[in-house]
Formats: C-alpha cells, sequence, structure tokens
C-alpha cells in the first residue's frame, strides 16, 4: 500500500510509532522499510475496522428507546 493512501490516522499512528521504538543499528532482527510499513498499513486497516462507528438506529428505534428511557426516568 502506498504511503499516499493511509488515511491521516494511519499516517500519525505510524509517526508515533517510530518515534517511540528505539533505533538499533546494525541489529540483524531490525525490520526493513518495507516489512515495517507493511506492518504498519496491516495495523492501520485493523484499527479502521475495529473502530467503525456503530450504524445509527432507525427513526422509530430511536423514538421507542427515548420513549422507554422517559418512562425509566419518570418510575424512578
Amino acid at each position: 500500500m502506498a504511503e499516499s493512501s493511509l488515511k491521516p490516522h494511519q499516517v500519525e499512528l505510524a509517526k508515533r510509532y517510530a518515534m517511540t521504538t528505539p533505533r538499533i543499528e546494525n541489529d540483524p532482527n531490525q525490520l526493513d522499510h518495507k516489512t515495517c510499513r507493511s506492518i504498519c498499513d496491516a495495523v492501520g486497516e485493523r484499527l479502521q475496522q475495529s473502530m467503525r462507528p456503530e450504524p445509527s438506529l432507525s427513526s422509530r428505534l430511536q423514538q421507542l428507546l427515548d420513549e422507554l428511557r422517559r418512562r425509566e426516568d419518570d418510575h424512578h
């Protein structure tokens, strides 16, 4: 995934990660840029999926919930 296709929150998360991750030169376990970018993209996509707003309720269902809350408030 190209960097230009990243969402702003994905770019921000990647920047924060890069700033907080210690850089160890000549470490054989260090990830190359392409691998790191792929991981960041995958994490960003997962976050985007898990943080989707919940679908809005139909107006009728919202009215019924409001009525239920009103009745509960009146009853207590």
